[in-house]
């Protein structure tokens, strides 16, 4: 098996996966759990200073969003920080990470945006053991409306004068969360790097609102019949923070600044993506609270044997695919491709034709026997059938042969006249 040990920003874990600060994170009996089930570390659920109290509703804290199958995609939630007192969490906290030493233990902090306040709980958090700080400034809910959370995530300026007082005060790895809602990830990437942050870790949740209640015209999740948006995580939000990660990364503004990969991590395979587009190690929630903690045993096995099979370690996968995450005007134009249709694993359905021919290109025909086939003149390769189909590889798209010519555009890109014949066409080796 691989070796997983990972040593992001000098903290040494078993392996990278942590659980991220959320409810999972919360107390001490779920963090020891965690552990025996294999996390290599986690981030404690936020805490803040000891002002106004923090009190959660106790009405509905999730809204969700389910795939056909009743697959849980996205999770929407309206849960303040730890509502615990600030000493029984630290006290865990000491008692955790003393049974737990080879574990990466992380504190979530969110404290109003003044100095005295930052010094007061860095000063309370010192003694606990813990291995590094993870600022909060992703929360789009409850504490935004407070002056803090996202309220200070979105503006650059209060980013890196925070993060200049943590380093100031403080000799402990910082982590800066940022909030993905923002219209670009580089500024405030760009201000952890000048406040001195060791690393960023992205995304925090989506503001949003999942649903809403056509019986009591409320927002879901409803409490009293009324609703609030709230942060959205989960499977439907990881291409969101897959491209975030990947900004960070390949930008020469922020290249070199590691990050923590959060977002919709729910399979090993996940983890590994986002491993190769910047980050060097990921933190997961939804998938911890949908089927339970041991989930990080297939994440550990099945990224073991990915590594394995490409003879790679886990950094040399790390930012992997970096170098090729370009402009969209860095694309090579003269790359082509068409659809084929495997008539084999094809089950006569029609959702690619249907697809095909009201919203795209009328490339697909349709004969009387219900037989589909590519019209090659009129692909334009743009994935539609591919993405709508429900059987795994019956549509694959087939690059064509350099130096033809695509009677589409005319544009020379290979032989096509040889199309019908040339080795790369399924049809032609069908054929043989």
């Amino acid at each position: 098996m691989a070796d997983l040990t990972s040593h992001f920003i000098g903290i040494k874990s078993p392996n990278p996966f942590w659980l991220a600060s959320a409810p999972p994170t919360d107390k001490e009996y779920n963090v020891r759990r965690a552990f025996e089930a294999g996390w290599g570390g986690v981030v404690w659920k936020t805490l803040g200073s000891e002002g106004p109290p923090i009190v959660n509703v106790n009405g509905p804290r999730y809204g969700a969003i389910w795939g056909a199958d009743r697959r849980l995609l996205g999770l929407n939630n309206i849960e303040l920080i730890t509502d615990r007192p600030l000493e029984v969490n630290l006290a865990e906290i000491r008692r955790v990470k003393k049974d737990y030493p080879d574990r990466a233990m992380i504190i979530s902090l969110m404290v109003p945006c003044d100095e005295e306040s930052w010094k007061d709980i860095l000063y309370r958090i010192e003694d606990t053991g813990a291995d590094g700080v993870e600022l909060n400034f992703g929360c789009p809910h409850g504490m935004a409306e407070r002056g803090m959370g996202s309220a200070v995530g979105q503006v650059p300026e209060y980013i890196e004068m925070v993060t200049a007082w943590v380093k100031h005060y403080s000799k402990m790895p910082c982590i800066v969360k940022l909030t993905p809602n923002v219209t670009s990830i580089l500024p405030p990437a760009m201000a952890a790097k000048r406040g001195g942050a060791d690393a960023v870790s992205l995304i925090n949740t989506v503001k949003s609102v999942t649903n809403v209640d056509l019986d009591n015209f409320s927002p879901f999740p409803m409490i009293d019949g009324k609703g609030s948006h709230g942060g959205y995580c989960g499977p439907a939000v990881k291409p969101i923070a897959l491209n975030m990660v990947g900004e960070i990364a390949r930008h020469d503004v922020t290249r070199g600044l590691p990050i923590s990969g959060i977002g919709g991590v729910t399979t090993w395979r996940d983890a590994a993506e986002f491993l190769a587009m910047g980050a060097g190690n990921v933190q997961v929630c939804t998938a911890a609270m949908t089927y339970g903690f041991k989930i990080v045993q297939e994440m550990i096995s099945g990224l073991s044997q990915y590594l394995d099979e490409k003879h790679m370690t886990l950094d040399q996968l790390v930012g992997r695919a970096v170098p090729n995450f370009v402009e969209w005007q860095d694309l090579n134009l003269n790359y082509v491709t068409k659809a084929h249709i495997d008539q084999d694993a094809c089950i006569s359905c029609g959702r690619c034709y249907a697809a095909c021919e009201d919203t795209s290109h009328q490339a697909i025909d349709m004969s009387p026997e219900r037989v589909f086939t590519v019209k090659a003149d009129e692909c334009v390769a743009c994935n539609l059938c591919v993405n709508v189909c429900p059987v795994d590889n019956c549509i694959t798209m087939v690059e064509m042969p350099k130096g033809a010519t695509d009677p589409r555009t005319g544009k020379v890109v290979g032989d096509y006249a040889n199309w019908t014949t040339h080795p790369n066409n399924p049809s032609a080796q069908a054929a043989e």
